[in-house]
């Protein structure tokens, strides 16, 4: 049995910036990081790569998993901000929440994002001419590395702590125990063993279930999350420049007329792609884009997510958002594809209509009929918001505009911790997104920071 100080589950966002925050601080502790997934290297798409046209369902999914977490080939795009994005100023503070945002972007500088543009949406027009259409635009600051400057950064943030940190690769953990002198002892499925003072969750959205079965065992309460449904929607990037342009991420939240629902703008990425992620072996969308303007495209994309919150008896959001995701893997082998004129006339696409269609996919997904997976309420939100978004970007109802399904965001369920991001197990941390206290690549970063400083100063 190899023993440590610390063992971190999870290298992504969280876990990269608390190993950072611990190397740099040069503790004595000793330090281990298990990741289900691949070094930066290892994360190569098959589709990327050219060797296959659709999701072959790799395990663990590379998109998903690996050194960087889902947040590394999704944009690079941290946003500056307590309005959305987690709860982190709830247990820390807001002023503190805000700081720790400020010196994750301070670091991500110092990596090489320095000439990256910092974008912001205080005093922009936008909000305003939102605001006649009863859309309301978030604010934040939006520093945009893009998918391929954040790959490099994180690679120099890696080789800083290659040497102060052991690090391990396709790594399952298979068993957690806790021990009468309050160590813990984790066990992987590589038949290893190891022992920690201090163990840090920290696994991110896909490792919803395992922190989930985790704090089960260890008697930590658990509060149920809600889950995110909606569609990537694909169009002309001219459609968005004059927002993408100014502010880059526009966050816009509209309330629906007809249920008084609220959907909002996700991820939304300037001349990028649509990509397809491998969540538990069902099959999503996401999307991104580079920084190099060679790699540009000439469509935008962004997601339209619609929040479900349940009552009881029902108590599995997960689940729920699986399962749609399920009928559209199953209709579509994988990702749906429909024009949005299709959708409002009540007609599936199909390749002849795709053929005459003016706006070019950049993901290959099954042309289809969203209205038999995504149910009626939901999809009657997504409709009327592109409507209204329609009147601040005139185009976005076009016919020819694209609608990928299902995009599912599932959130673990929120861990009661302190404001240290402790359970009530004790020297057992969680954070990040698979904590449910985050939602975000500031905020899991941030939540990184605020624990390493913790424990630092320990050892």
């Amino acid at each position: 049995m190899k023993e440590y100080d610390i063992i971190i589950v999870g290298a992504g966002a969280s876990g990269v910036f608390m190993s950072y925050e611990l190397a740099k601080l040069n503790t004595s502790a000793r330090v281990l990081v298990l990741d289900k997934g691949s070094d930066l290297d290892g994360r190569v798409c098959p589709i990327k790569a050219g060797k296959t046209k659709t999701c072959v369902k790799c395990n663990p999914c590379h998109i998903m998993n690996g050194y960087g977490g889902a947040g590394t080939l999704s944009d690079g795009k941290y946003n500056i901000t307590t309005q959305f994005g987690g709860d982190l100023h709830n247990y820390v503070g807001l002023d503190k929440a805000m700081d720790l945002m400020e010196y994750v972007d301070e670091v991500l500088c110092s990596m090489g994002g320095a000439d990256a543009k910092l974008y912001s949406t205080g005093n922009s027009e936008l909000k305003t001419e939102c605001l006649k259409h009863d859309l309301h635009l978030l604010e934040a600051k939006v520093r945009h590395l893009g998918t391929d400057r954040n790959v490099r950064i994180l690679g120099k943030m890696f080789d800083y702590c290659k040497d102060k940190i052991d690090m391990e690769f396709h790594t399952v953990i298979e068993d957690v125990e806790r021990q009468e002198d309050g160590t813990f002892i984790v066990k992987t499925d590589k038949g290893e063993v190891f022992s920690c003072k201090d163990l840090v969750l920290a696994t991110g959205r896909s490792g919803s279930k395992w922190i989930s079965q985790i704090c089960d065992k260890m008697g930590v309460e658990q509060k149920k999350n809600r889950v995110d449904i909606g569609v990537r929607v694909e169009l002309p990037a001219e459609v968005f420049k004059h927002i993408t342009d100014d502010v880059y991420e526009s966050k816009i939240i509209y309330q629906t007329d007809k249920y008084n629902d609220l959907v909002r703008t996700f991820c939304m990425n300037p001349y990028g792609e649509v990509v397809s992620e491998n969540t538990n072996g069902i099959v999503t969308v996401n999307g991104h884009s580079y920084d190099d303007p060679s790699l540009h495209t000439q469509n935008t994309n962004f997601a339209l997510l619609v929040s479900n919150h349940f009552t009881e008896p029902f108590d599995d959001s997960n689940e729920y958002g699986e399962s749609i995701a399920k009928l559209s893997n199953m209709l579509g082998g994988g990702v749906l594809l429909q024009r949005f004129g299709d959708l409002v006339k009540g007609r599936r696409s199909s390749e002849r209509r795709m053929r005459k269609c003016f706006t070019q996919p950049t993901l290959q997904a099954t042309p289809g009929d969203l209205s038999l997976v995504i149910p009626k309420r939901q999809l009657d939100d997504i409709i009327e918001m592109i409507y209204a978004l329609d009147k601040i970007a005139p185009g976005t109802a076009n016919e020819d505009t694209l609608l990928y399904g299902v995009e599912v965001k599932f959130y673990n369920s929120v861990v009661k911790v302190d404001e240290n991001l402790e359970t009530a197990v004790p020297r057992m941390y969680a954070l990040g997104d698979g904590s449910g206290v985050t939602h975000s690549l500031s905020q899991a970063s941030a939540s990184g920071v605020h624990v390493a400083r913790i424990l630092a100063e320990k050892y």
